[in-house]
């Protein structure tokens, strides 16, 4: 068992790495450490939550505790982090950080998906992230090039 749980760290620190090596191209506040972390971390706090504990004996009863208890709390975590990485600009009037944040709160999922051994979704998530990000970038490059050709 004790290999399976290094895979899925394994594999939710490459998806998560992967997704921070666009961020850090792109020279984003988050980039490939951040994200690597992230999504090891959450990986690993889902590998304990579900099989860390087992079967506990409590007044002569023996119960299991509820695994979804600890993944809930990285959302809370992450939530904590994406808020340190928007900034709002007063001078400006504009709000940066928001799709950092939210990069950072969906490579925190696919680590749980990965802690949990669901890689399919987990991949499937991480292509869906990338196309994201690059149709995003790609459709501002051309609004942008537009807009100066006007």
């Amino acid at each position: 068992m004790e290999y399976e749980f290094i895979l899925r760290i394994f594999v939710a620190s490459l998806l998560g790495g992967i997704i921070g090596l666009e961020r850090e191209y792109r020279a984003k506040e988050a980039g490939f450490r951040t994200h690597f972390l992230v999504a090891l971390g959450s990986a690993v706090f889902m590998i304990v939550s579900a099989y860390g504990f087992g079967e506990v004996t409590m007044d002569g009863m023996t119960s299991r505790w509820d695994v979804s208890r600890v993944a809930a709390q990285v959302v809370s975590g992450i939530g904590f982090i994406g808020a340190g990485t928007i900034i709002f600009r007063k001078q400006e009037n504009m709000v940066s950080g928001l799709t950092t944040a939210a990069g950072l709160w969906v490579t925190a999922a696919i680590g749980l998906a990965c802690g949990g051994g669901m890689y399919v979704l987990a991949i499937a998530a991480s292509i869906l992230v990338l196309v994201g990000l690059e149709a995003f970038n790609f459709f501002l490059h051309k609004m942008d090039k537009h807009r100066k050709e006007q």
